[in-house]
């Protein structure tokens, strides 16, 4: 015999309590959300979630066991080609209970049972997929950055090797212009030197001529 449920049951019978589980799940997943008490939501919760994983494996007897309960051809259709399909990459959590507060008349406290989106689910996963590739390319940049530096070290370091180099070859080039410029004075003056002596031979050369006409003369 079958173990009875804890609190009290949805309906005056098991049979009762079963059928309206079944209509409630049926509008829940033709409607996509439906508001009821806040006790028929949490009850309806795990039955509409154990339909949902039966409809994940997409087998034949997974379609009878759902058929069995949900007697509408076209919701279990839906469920099995629409609904199932987007909670693929989920394991549970498919509904979502919202309280609005209490009803008027009675005061039975409601609730909206509806479906989680799949498309949240798809961006969440997105978002945590360029999470981990954000966080990969941090830490590539961070393995990358020290090479960087290193290579701008070296570069500065030849740079500054290449000002040296640099520096030293433009002072041979002055000393060796100062030189060359020293040899070419040695050589102009000594040029002026023998040009003088020249000149001053040739007055000597042409006063001693000058004399020797002189006396000459006397004779």
């Amino acid at each position: 015999m079958p173990t009875p449920t804890k609190g009290p049951r949805m309906g005056g019978s098991p049979a009762h309590q079963r059928l309206m589980m079944a209509n409630l799940a049926t509008a829940l997943f033709e409607h996509g959300q439906i508001t009821t008490t806040e006790a028929k939501a949490r009850k309806l919760r795990p039955f509409a979630e154990r339909l949902v994983t039966k409809a994940k494996r997409g087998d034949l007897h997974a379609r009878r066991q759902v058929s069995a309960v949900i007697r509408d051809k076209a919701v279990v259709h839906e469920l099995f080609t629409e609904i199932a399909p987007g909670y693929a990459g989920r394991s549970g959590g498919y509904t979502r209970i919202t309280k609005i507060g209490p009803r008027k008349g009675d005061n039975a406290p409601m609730a909206v049972i509806e479906l989680v989106e799949p498309l949240a689910e798809q961006t969440v996963a997105e978002a945590t997929a360029a999470t981990k590739r954000a966080a990969k390319e941090k830490a590539a940049a961070a393995v990358a950055a020290p090479t960087a530096a290193t290579a701008t070290e070296v570069a500065d370091a030849a740079s500054d090797a290449d000002a040296d180099v640099a520096e030293t070859a433009t002072d041979d080039a002055l000393v060796d212009a100062e030189t060359v410029v020293a040899e070419s004075d040695a050589e102009a003056q000594d040029e002026i030197v023998a040009e003088a002596e020249e000149v001053v031979a040739e007055i000597e050369a042409e006063a001693a001529d000058a004399g020797v006409e002189e006396t000459s003369g006397d004779k």
